[in-house]
Parts: structure tokens; C-alpha cells; sequence
């Protein structure tokens, strides 16, 4: 069953601690969510082959999402695994370009070459900035009462973990499955107004998903981040390159999107949908797309992109995400711009 007692974590970074081990180790938080001290437990290793994890450390993340967050409090706020809230989907979100995450030990010999220092990196940061807040996505434990906490000793033990993809998983670890409960880490800097999201998932887990149940689609073999689409992979055929969301003049606007086919084949575009931040979609025309050719399609009134901030995505007839983008308020802001992606 998917995730129980999935939401995000806020509070100010007290200590850290990196186990090693083979074990199933974990990079260790201590956090203090508004009096109440938390674990956080981060994955650097995995159960399952290959055992290095994908990592990506975005210093400049931009997403809609940065627009609420701040408005928590700390502590635990439990999230609805649903689209159009705070709930992270790796997949559905278009929080990353997953091409971009690269595989890294959890522990090697040296300094900065590791996910352990990696994480220590962005941690210690905060940690050292009264100011600063991580935000850990994942599912809650406890409070255990009567039960100090393992590493860190504070009781009772309380805490979060699967701070990494939950869907897509393989084996045993397909009863985590769902859709809208991925983990990650995010930390706020104020004082340079700096967002850093850090994005953890698993070699094993595969990166096109059913919508309902968050398990791999049947005959899609688990995919890495291959640096270009497989036969078998729908990734970047169809590329998203600009949008219109804020056309001038009074609601509703005609937004649109433009799409281009960068492959050197034609692309049928019958069946194919676009989906805006609340699930919404809207069927396009069947019609060829020509090899290098681009078309922009006007936004039904299903599909909404509006003003301040949203998620637009493309999937193919079956149903497979092929290509997404975000856009900010700040990027909306000015009327009749183009938003080139």
C-alpha cells in the first residue's frame, strides 16, 4: 500500500550524522521542528542492484511549489498525495530533469566525492544559519514513547524517512508504491533567497508509472538516466519548448503551447493529451508532427496554466509522460511573453 503519514518536515538543523556500514546506512539529521526534535533518516545506499543511489543537487531550484512552502510552519504538516498541493511526484511534478541526476557512492575515500558529503555540504550549511530551514519530504515515525532515539539519544524517537522516489519500485518494495509521496530534501537561505533541492531515487526504480497505483507500467524495463530515448522510452520525443500563459487581456486568455519534434522522424500525435498542475487534460488533434517541425497548440478551457505558477505536461497515447515544464508567478508576471522552455 502506498505511503502512510506522508508530508513535510520543517524546522532548523541541529546536528548530523553519517553511518557507514553496509546495512542499509543512512546519512542522519537531527531536527527541531518547532520544540519537538526529529530524525531524519537519509537513504545513501540501496538494498537492491545496482546499490549507488541517483542524486541530484539543484542550488537554483525554481519550482510552483516555493510559492507555499515558505507559509508552513514548523514541524510536520502531513500532505495529501495529490496533484495541485505540496505533495512531490518525480514524475508528474516536473520538479528536474531526471537526465540530469548521476549516481554517486555513498562512501569513498577523500573529501567531496561521496553522497555523505555531498548532504554533509548542504546540511552543515544550514546547520551554521539561524535562519535557515530544511523542508524533508517523506513519511513520519512516532513518537515512539519511552523510546529515545537511536542515533541522536532525544526521546521520545520521532522522525521521517523514505526521503527518496516512492513508486516504481521492484520486488518487495512495490508495496511503497503510490503516486504524489516521493521524498526529497529542500533548504531555504533566506539571506541569499536560495533554494537548494536535493533528489534522491533508487537504480531499481522505474521512471514511467501507472497514475493510480504508482507501479511500473507493465513491459517498461526499469530506465537510468540515459542521455537519450531508448525505443522502449517515450522521454524528450516530443519536447515542450515555449508557453503562453499570461496572454494580454481580461480571463479567460487563449493560452497556448508550442511543441517541437526533434527526432528525425515524424511523430503521431493522435491520442497524445497535455495536463496542467491539477491533473486536468486535454486530448490534441491527431495529426502528424514532421521530423524538426514545431506546432502551437491553443489550451483548451480543461487545461489552465494561469498567472501564478503552474505545471504543464505532455503524454503520449499510452498514457507515458514524455516531457514537462514549471513556471514560477515571477515568470508569468509580464502579459503577452512567451515563456520559452
Amino acid at each position: 500500500m502506498p505511503l502512510q503519514n506522508y508530508g513535510v518536515l520543517v524546522g532548523r538543523v541541529l546536528d548530523q550524522r553519517a553511518e557507514g556500514g553496509a546495512d542499509s546506512p543512512h546519512f542522519q539529521i537531527r531536527v527541531d521542528g518547532a520544540g519537538t526534535d526529529f530524525r531524519v533518516a537519509v537513504n545513501v545506499l540501496s538494498q537492491q542492484s545496482p546499490p549507488e543511489l541517483l542524486f541530484l543537487a539543484d542550488e537554483t531550484f525554481s519550482h510552483p511549489l516555493l510559492q507555499q512552502l515558505p507559509e508552513l510552519a514548523d514541524g510536520f504538516t502531513p500532505l495529501a498525495s495529490a496533484a495541485g498541493g505540496l505533495a512531490l511526484d518525480f514524475i508528474r511534478g516536473n520538479l528536474f530533469d531526471r537526465h540530469a541526476m548521476r549516481t554517486m557512492p555513498a562512501t569513498a575515500p577523500g573529501p567531496d566525492n561521496d553522497l555523505a558529503d555531498r548532504l554533509a555540504h548542504y546540511v552543515t550549511r544550514a546547520a551554521v544559519d539561524p535562519d535557515a530551514r530544511l523542508y524533508a519530504f517523506g513519511q513520519r515515525w512516532g513518537p515512539e514513547n519511552d523510546v529515545p532515539d537511536k542515533i541522536f539519544g532525544f526521546s521520545p524517537g520521532n522522525g521521517v524517512h523514505d526521503i527518496h522516489m516512492n513508486q516504481g519500485n521492484s520486488g518487495r518494495f512495490t508495496a511503497d508504491d503510490g503516486t504524489w509521496q516521493d521524498g526529497g530534501l529542500m533548504l531555504h537561505f533566506p539571506a541569499q533567497n536560495q533554494w537548494v533541492a536535493i533528489l534522491l531515487a533508487f537504480q531499481s526504480q522505474a521512471w514511467h508509472t501507472d497514475d493510480r497505483t504508482g507501479h511500473t507500467v507493465p513491459h517498461l524495463d526499469p530506465l537510468g538516466p540515459a542521455p537519450d530515448p531508448s525505443p522502449a522510452e517515450p522521454d524528450r520525443t516530443v519536447r515542450i519548448v515555449a508557453a503562453l500563459v499570461n496572454p494580454i487581456g481580461p480571463a479567460p486568455e487563449p493560452e497556448t503551447a508550442t511543441l517541437i519534434n526533434p527526432g528525425a522522424t515524424a511523430v503521431d500525435l493522435a491520442g497524445w493529451r497535455l495536463v496542467d498542475r491539477m491533473g486536468r487534460a486535454m486530448l490534441l488533434d491527431a495529426r502528424l508532427l514532421p521530423a524538426g517541425e514545431t506546432i502551437r497548440i491553443r489550451l483548451s478551457r480543461q487545461v489552465q496554466l494561469g498567472n501564478s505558477g503552474g505545471l504543464l505536461t505532455l503524454l503520449n497515447a499510452r498514457g507515458l509522460k514524455v516531457d514537462g515544464i514549471a513556471y514560477t508567478a515571477k515568470d508569468a508576471r509580464q502579459e503577452g511573453t512567451t515563456l520559452v522552455f
